[in-house]
């Protein structure tokens, strides 16, 4: 991986040395995770249950999130998913619903980052 794709990608929150230790080195392999990570749907069905107020799928959505951000080291946005979720496990789903902005911001980021071109 060239220096200017680590710095995209570490600029939106991944921990890229981290991800590559995971994936013991083999940068090919964490580009393929991350295209996954960007296509994957949970983040939208997350967005379409805080609409519909859904706590409950919303925290399916979100617990699965946080999973997905955690194997791929994007550490910003696991920490806000991990809040979210324990939010909802505490019952205060507004709370965990209002988060929705600040993940979302996030989510673009990491995934424009991950969209950007590799040099």
């Amino acid at each position: 991986m060239d220096t200017l794709r680590k710095e995209t990608l570490t600029a939106a929150g991944i921990d890229v040395d981290n991800a590559l230790e995971r994936f013991m080195g083999k940068d090919d392999f964490l580009e393929r995770m991350l295209k996954k990570f960007a296509a994957d749907v949970n983040y939208q069905r997350l967005v379409e249950a805080v609409e519909r107020q859904d706590a409950e799928a919303a925290l399916q959505a979100s617990h699965t999130m946080k999973g997905m951000c955690g194997n791929l080291s994007i550490m910003e946005l696991s920490e806000l998913f991990t809040r979210q979720v324990e939010l909802f496990r505490e019952e205060k789903p507004a709370d965990a619903f209002a988060m929705m902005p600040e993940i979302s911001r996030l989510y673009e980021n990491v995934k424009e980052a991950i969209g950007a071109p590799e040099a």
